[in-house]
């Protein structure tokens, strides 16, 4: 079963409607169609009206019926200005090793619903670890962080950066780094990297 944020995802590129819409300029039936697809009619309904999303090679059939590449279903979507409102029940949490009973941080994404980003933005929560069980992580780009309450010690290439709340840091991201609350109860960040 997919997430509300997927399915929201999806039915901003109305594929059922293109699909139908698709059918109708050709003047194809769903059973017609369904023989040329090898897909079923009751199948194909669905998807029109917008109740099954199709995957990729069910999506390739009905495109190779019509003449069109996968692009059609996809393109458009952005006609109007990009606006993705993200709520903080549609957060996607990433600790920072999935499973471990002690995690130094937890990333909860700030914008999983904008498509197109040439950023990702981070609500950040930072636990109390000992430096010597850190596991410092390197990525392509920058990163910067805008600490917003508590005290956070940053590890990058062998050097600790404290910052406060208020404070920021901006970085090379390929350097290895690593994260650690240091005091006080809680620790938490606004986190954007970019490659």
């Amino acid at each position: 079963m997919l997430s509300k944020t997927v399915q929201d995802g999806l039915n901003d590129y109305e594929i059922g409607a293109k699909v139908r819409a698709l059918r109708l300029k050709k003047k194809i039936g769903l059973v017609d169609l369904g023989k040329h697809t090898g897909l079923s009619a009751a199948l194909l309904s669905k998807i029109e009206r917008g109740r099954l999303f199709p995957t990729l090679p069910t999506l390739l059939r009905i495109a190779l019926v019509f003449g069109v590449g996968l692009e059609y279903f996809f393109a458009g979507a952005r006609e109007k200005p990009l606006i993705a409102v993200t709520r903080k029940s549609q957060r996607v949490e990433l600790p920072d090793r999935p499973g471990a009973r002690e995690v130094a941080y937890r990333f909860a994404s700030l914008d999983f619903s904008a498509t197109e980003r040439r950023f990702n933005s981070y609500y950040a929560e930072f636990f109390p670890v000992v430096p010597e069980k850190l596991q410092p992580h390197g990525h392509s780009g920058v990163e910067f962080i805008y600490v917003m309450q508590g005290t956070l010690s940053i590890h990058i290439g062998g050097d600790e950066h404290a910052l406060d709340a208020g404070d920021s840091i901006y970085f090379d991201a390929t350097v290895p780094h690593a994260y650690r609350r240091s005091g006080g109860r809680s620790c938490n960040a606004v986190v954007v990297t970019a490659s």
